[in-house]
């Protein structure tokens, strides 16, 4: 999922709960919820995109 968000494939649906699609298929609910509320992904406008930290976590499982 941080791989496809990071590549610009994911779109967040929602407020505080947010819903994620990687090009058009919705992800596990509980998964983008511990992504979002872990402060690895974030809402820009209606794309998903990797904060910070998510981006060192990737960055770390990549290796």
């Amino acid at each position: 999922m941080l791989k496809a968000i990071a590549e610009g494939r994911g779109q967040l649906v929602g407020g505080r709960r947010p819903n994620l699609a990687v090009d058009g298929l919705w992800c596990d609910f509980t998964a983008t919820n511990d992504l979002v509320l872990g402060g690895l992904v974030r809402s820009a406008g209606s794309t998903a995109v990797l904060t910070t930290t998510g981006a060192a976590v990737l960055d770390l499982l990549a290796r």
